[in-house]
């Protein structure tokens, strides 16, 4: 019977206990620290964008306030009947110049003055009458507030002043000429006529920057990111832009938000990257992830306390079952208190005596009549041969040839020495292949080189301790009953398959029939030879039912015996102690 090994390693099952343990605090610890993670990023989400949100509504105030100063600068140049006379006069160019020195200039530098941001106020006449004012370069950008007076003939040409003549719109916000460039916007109205009917006497345009409509931008941090847009939501052009987007990001990564500006159909747009949002992401993670590492590590610290202190007691069973295991069964255990333990120690304790009793009556008993029938076997070897050999010395005397007596009784004698082997029942099997060698050698002097014999043999299992006569039998058996032509061939292996050998018998004899090999398992001991039931029987009492003989045959072609034994047994480790 095979044993496993007494120093194979094993996990305790308080140990495999922990596996699940470990699993299900650190799936909590996960859960955990993903809420907490997931609720904190809400909230710093939550908080910035209501951050972002407060902000724009603080620069809508801002817009609202400077478009409505700029609208009510506009009003009062309508409402103001001495401005729209001085438009509607047409004198000579002195008076006309004087005309505008005391009744249009100072109404114009009057609300510029009072605006806090910088502005450009352009009167467009109907009047051709007027003299025209310029001021700074109106393609560049706004630098302090200025006032023109213009003819309406410079912009009855441009496409947005035709635009606003079609729709017959009184007053409009635009980004007119070079307002795009320069990121400015106008605010465009009609001058009206109160005195003789509705009739249109001018436009007048007032030009300002957006950043300064839009005020200070400290409240959204442009170099984190952030995007302040200014749309026109009828053509989907941008007018403005501050801060920059990238353009490959993909399309859920900002937080879009957009308010509509009393201007017309636009509207003020704020993109948000998630990266802002986010932007304490990080740290809380590492913070979060350092938590939960402390919190498993302590878990699992308190945990293996908890194994290691619950698996003593266990861990003292296995012990002694490993030492049952290995033949010691005089150890006893014994555990105080009132629990389960208590009882499998004291069901063990009784077992182990138990044991101990079968060993002295039946299994020592039982040792002793397996080696009585292991001797019967072995002395159920056919006399025959030594008979034989006996008569052919015999014969050899009486012709005169000393030299081949005194080989055949020096062979015989080195045989049975091997044989006897002082007792023992187990030899090397390079001992057993040498007594096979002067069993041939007595042969050799019988039949000259009528036979041929080739080994091979791997030479690390020589060394390998067999039980007697496992080869000689089946090699005696071949020139019994293999041999049917005036030679034969024998073949003898050894190999090592893992923790097994592999010994080989073969010849190129006559070969045995079927029903011949059953006769030969079924008999014990044949009148003619060894028999092969007899060697299988010492195998497998030796050994165990997982080792013993195949033979395999072949009428008329040879036979081949295989027989399979272990590198190492309890019982051979005992005969190699002693």
């Amino acid at each position: 019977m095979d044993r496993s090994r007494p120093n194979k390693k094993y996990i305790p099952f308080t140990y495999k206990m922990m596996i699940p343990y470990l699993v299900l605090v650190l799936l909590t610890d996960m859960l955990v620290g993903y809420i907490a993670y997931t609720m904190l990023i809400q909230s710093r989400t939550e908080m910035a964008e209501t951050n972002v949100r407060t902000a724009l509504k603080q620069t809508m105030s801002n817009i609202h306030y400077q478009t409505d100063e700029i609208e009510r600068m506009t009003n009062s140049l309508f409402l103001n009947t001495t401005f729209q006379n001085a438009l509607q006069f047409r004198g000579q160019p002195l008076e006309n110049m004087l005309k505008m020195r005391d009744d249009i200039v100072p109404y114009m530098k009057a609300p510029l003055q009072l605006y806090g941001n910088k502005l450009r106020l352009v009167l467009y006449s109907l009047n051709e009458t007027m003299l025209d004012i310029t001021g700074d370069e109106m393609s560049e950008p706004i630098g302090r507030s200025d006032y023109y007076v213009l003819s309406e003939q410079a912009i009855e040409g441009q496409e947005w002043f035709k635009s606003i003549v079609a729709g017959n719109e009184d007053s409009v916000w635009l980004q007119a000429d070079t307002d795009r460039e320069l990121s400015n916007i106008s605010y465009f109205r009609k001058l009206v006529s109160s005195n003789v009917g509705p009739a249109v006497i001018g436009y007048i345009r007032v030009t300002a920057r957006i950043d300064e409509l839009f005020g200070n931008f400290s409240s959204f941090p442009i170099e984190q990111g952030i995007d302040l847009r200014l749309i026109d939501r009828a053509s989907g052009l941008k007018m403005y832009e501050q801060g920059k987007v990238n353009e490959q990001a993909k399309a859920g990564s900002y937080l879009v938000i957009s308010e509509e500006l009393p201007l017309s159909d636009y509207v003020i747009e704020v993109r948000v990257p998630h990266t802002y949002l986010y932007k304490d992401a990080s740290r809380m993670q590492f913070a979060i992830t350092a938590v939960c590492s402390i919190s498993f590590a302590v878990m699992a610290f308190i945990g293996f306390l908890v194994a290691r202190l619950s698996g003593k007691k266990i861990k003292r069973i296995v012990y002694l079952v490993r030492s049952f295991q290995e033949g010691n069964f005089y150890k006893r255990i014994g555990f105080s208190g009132n629990d389960e333990f208590v009882y499998i120690s004291n069901s063990f304790n009784q077992m182990a005596t138990s044991i101990q009793e079968l060993i002295r009556n039946v299994y020592e008993q039982g040792i002793q009549k397996k080696q009585a029938e292991l001797d019967v076997l072995q002395a159920q070897i056919s006399p025959h041969f030594l008979y034989n050999t006996l008569s052919t010395i015999g014969s050899l005397a009486n012709m005169g040839e000393a030299e081949k007596v005194t080989s055949m009784v020096q062979g015989l004698a080195k045989f049975y020495r091997l044989t006897l082997n002082e007792g023992q029942v187990y030899i090397s099997l390079e001992d057993e292949l040498e007594q096979v060698k002067m069993y041939l050698e007595i042969q050799r002097v019988k039949y000259a080189d009528a036979f041929e014999v080739h080994y091979d043999i791997d030479p690390g299992i020589l060394q390998v301790p067999i039980i007697k006569l496992i080869l000689q039998p089946f090699v005696e058996n071949i020139f019994k009953h293999a041999w049917f032509g005036e030679t034969i061939a024998i073949i003898i292996t050894g190999k090592r398959f893992g923790d097994r050998i592999e010994l080989k018998v073969i010849d190129n004899g006559i070969g045995m029939r079927p029903d011949t090999i059953r006769n030969m398992r079924l008999s014990t001991f044949r009148s003619d030879g060894y028999g092969l039931k007899n060697v299988e029987e010492r195998i497998k009492l030796r050994y165990g039912n997982d080792f013993g003989i195949q033979i395999g045959s072949y009428f008329g072609a040879g036979t081949t015996v295989q027989i399979i034994l272990p590198v190492d047994n309890e019982e051979i480790r005992e005969v190699q102690g002693a």
